[in-house]
């Protein structure tokens, strides 16, 4: 069923479609709440009102049959939900994950664990490091923690507010850490990390609201590409 106007706005209408959202099953699939906080990413300016519209779409029933006990429970969940942002294109995503990619494989080369990341603002690459714990004898000197490093240096300021981190692998909670605190918009990573991702895989420290995090996440982007690299690199050493 294919969402309307009426009841939507058409600027809520239209924003939800440019989203991937046009239809009820696609608005059940994203929850009253995420698709709220979407349409927020995307610069649309709005009230409580369209959260109630959302949630009345999704059970079948008006804005005003919502009891207060609902409307308080979706403003707690509205609350503790974790950062969300509108990602760029898949092609553009892709383009700077290769950027990461070629990195890693000088990580490779040097005898470290391939992990590449980029630093990308408006568009553009203005850091990129990778893994040099070995040549540098040290555990901090993950690609992660060297980008963020190369940015701070190239902006002058250590909080990256409206960068884009591009990572091979997802980051352990050391480099989450790190990635918090620089302020850093979204962080895209290619493979996921099975043992030590603090991204989701073992813990999702973005995802905690105590940590007052304002930094989005979306994981998969060539993951087998950066899976197969780090695949190559550890049969090598057998």
């Amino acid at each position: 069923m294919q969402l309307t106007h009426p009841p939507l706005t058409l600027n809520v209408l239209h924003t939800l479609n440019s989203l991937g959202i046009q239809t009820l099953e696609d608005l059940h699939a994203h929850g009253s709440v995420k698709a709220f906080l979407l349409l927020k990413a995307a610069g649309l300016t709005i009230t409580r009102s369209t959260l109630w519209q959302l949630e009345a779409l999704i059970r079948g029933v008006k804005p005003q049959d919502l009891r207060p006990s609902e409307k308080a429970e979706l403003l707690e969940k509205l609350k503790q939900h974790p950062p969300v942002d509108v990602f760029p294109p898949l092609a553009e995503m892709e383009h700077f994950m290769r950027e990461a990619l070629a990195q890693a494989e000088q990580s490779a080369a040097m005898g470290e664990i391939p992990v590449g990341a980029v630093v990308v603002r408006n568009g553009e690459v203005i850091a990129a490091a990778h893994n040099t714990c070995v040549t540098g004898c040290s555990i901090s000197r993950h690609a992660e923690i060297n980008v963020l490093s190369a940015a701070g240096e190239v902006l002058k300021n250590y909080r990256l507010d409206g960068c884009d981190v591009y990572i091979t692998l997802e980051p352990c909670s050391m480099c989450t850490g790190a990635l918090i605190q620089a302020r850093v918009r979204r962080v895209i990573y290619g493979a996921a990390e099975p043992k030590t991702g603090a991204a989701g895989s073992v813990c999702d420290l973005f995802a905690n609201s105590r940590l007052n995090s304002h930094t989005a996440v979306k994981g998969g982007i060539l993951a087998d590409a950066c899976g197969e690299m780090l695949k190559r690199f550890f049969s090598s050493r057998r």
